[in-house]
């Protein structure tokens, strides 16, 4: 029972990738397992590394380690970034699209007699189920990603750029301190030692 518990927990862990209290996982996994399964299956899993514990108060809080997921390419996690923000535009222009509708609903509701009023009432409201239904699509349409889970990933994006820079400062000194002693161009020393430069692979440092 205790394995079969920790599986299911691990893997509703994993599918959710947010912060759960055993309580909050008990009632989420519709009571198939007792609370007090669930909450020694939960510091098991802590205790194997797959879930990362922390305490507030007399509550813990569980989430599922990060290790459990495969790494993310820098490329793979722009692509991401850009989805969301072509997700939030969409997500704007729908909301503004929503609200205008609701400011001519109500200035018809202002204005028209109470027949009229309710005809467009009618009409109105199918409107905006529709941009509801759309609405619901474009939070549904492309890859859903937990806050913790994006902010760990920028969070590693930002350490690669700050590596990439410094690694090219200490690389720039060093060549720029051996070519004051270099008989010839900095093109030839760096054909000869074999050495590519961001400029020559045609890549370029993030601005942020």
């Amino acid at each position: 029972m205790s394995n079969e518990a920790e599986k299911d927990i691990l893997e509703y862990m994993k599918s959710q990738n947010r912060p759960y209290s055993a309580s909050d996982v008990f009632l989420n996994l519709h009571k198939k397992h007792g609370k007090t399964a669930v909450v020694k299956a939960m510091e098991n899993l802590s205790e194997q590394g797959k879930l990362l514990e922390k305490v507030y108060g007399k509550s813990k809080i569980y989430v599922v380690h990060q290790s459990q997921f495969p790494e993310v390419a820098d490329i793979d996690l722009q692509k991401l970034d850009e989805e969301v923000t072509k997700l939030d535009r969409q997500i704007t222009d729908t909301n503004s699209r929503f609200a205008t509708v609701n400011a001519e609903c109500q200035k018809v509701q202002a204005s028209l007699t109470t027949s009229k009023v309710l005809a467009n009432i009618e009409i109105i409201n199918s409107e905006i189920d529709i941009l509801e239904k759309r609405l619901a699509e474009l939070k549904c349409n492309g890859p859903c990603m937990d806050p913790v889970k994006k902010n760990t990933m920028v969070d590693e994006h930002k350490l690669n750029i700050s590596q990439w820079r410094k690694r090219k400062k200490m690389t720039t000194d060093l060549m720029n301190a051996v070519l004051e002693g270099y008989p010839k161009s900095k093109r030839q020393f760096l054909e000869e030692v074999g050495l590519e430069t961001d400029e020559s692979c045609s890549v370029s440092l993030p601005q942020t």
